[in-house]
């Protein structure tokens, strides 16, 4: 197998792991900034600045959570949207860079995913390099299926029983409180990191996930750093949009952006989520 192929191969899980606490799916408008919402003490540091965040329109004042209480409704909102999201269907463009080589390559594709364990794809119009479509880009996919097919979503979530979660700080953007936590794995395995996650003070919601991938699946890969940002889509919080960087053997730096648009959630029927939550 390509060293290039093996970089790609390990996102898969991250893409997941990352996100498996508020499920699987892609969100509606998202704006660009050049920071992170907020510097954190051992956020990465991402060579390429354009990452996407949601967007933070000003609201109405609300009341504001504690930073213990926000963090409980975020694993609250985590359980139900578990219980109540059937699967989506979505707009996805995978963009992947090779710079030392200058190779690069965009896709656009439709996404559908079903619970627990079915994720297709069908590949619409591909501009770039045929060498990062193949090797790149088809490997990456192929990984996300595996991946849902075959490894357990719950030892990768968000969850107490695989981090330890401590609260650094909390901001204000517009009229939106944020409070950030440190999160540290309670255990090296693949799909797990080492960063910070931002929570909405009055809803609870996750906004943003970033930092390092504390256990690489493959040996000729390391330095896995990302930025995972999120947004609500009909009441569900789904990934937007993840910036990830990497270096490999010989390749060297490798980059990848994944933005999903025109989500389309499917809920369970009552029948269904009143057996999830008995399980």
């Amino acid at each position: 197998m390509r060293l290039a192929a093996v970089t790609f191969l390990v996102l898969g899980p991250v893409l997941s792991g990352v996100t498996a606490a508020q499920s699987f799916g892609p969100t509606a408008a998202v704006t660009t900034v050049a920071a992170p919402l907020i510097p954190g003490e051992s956020a990465p540091r991402l060579a390429v600045a354009a990452v996407s965040t949601p967007d933070l329109v000003p609201v109405a004042s609300r009341p504001r959570m504690s930073p213990e209480l926000a963090l409980e409704a975020f694993q609250n909102r985590s359980a139900r949207q578990a219980q109540t999201l059937a699967g989506y269907s979505a707009a996805t463009v995978i963009r992947a860079e090779l710079p030392r080589s200058s190779q690069h390559g965009e896709l656009d594709l439709e996404r559908h995913y079903s619970v627990p364990r079915t994720l297709t794809f069908k590949a619409l119009h591909f501009v770039g390099d045929g060498f990062v479509k193949t090797n790149v880009i088809a490997r990456l996919l192929q990984s996300e299926v595996d991946h849902i097919q075959k490894d357990d979503p719950a030892v990768t979530a968000l969850r107490p029983e695989n981090y330890k979660f401590s609260h650094k700080s909390t901001t204000q953007i517009g009229d939106r409180v944020i409070h950030v936590y440190q999160v540290k794995p309670r255990k090296k395995r693949p799909g797990l990191f080492k960063g910070h996650i931002y929570i909405d003070a009055s809803t609870g919601s996750l906004l943003r996930a970033e930092g390092r991938v504390v256990k690489s699946p493959s040996i000729f890969v390391n330095k896995i750093d990302f930025v995972q940002d999120y947004a609500e889509v009909n009441g569900f919080t789904l990934p937007a949009r993840i910036h990830t960087e990497a270096k490999a053997a010989l390749v060297g730096r490798t980059v990848v952006d994944i933005v999903n648009s025109d989500c389309q959630p499917v809920l369970l029927s009552p029948e269904s989520a009143a057996a999830a939550g008995s399980n």
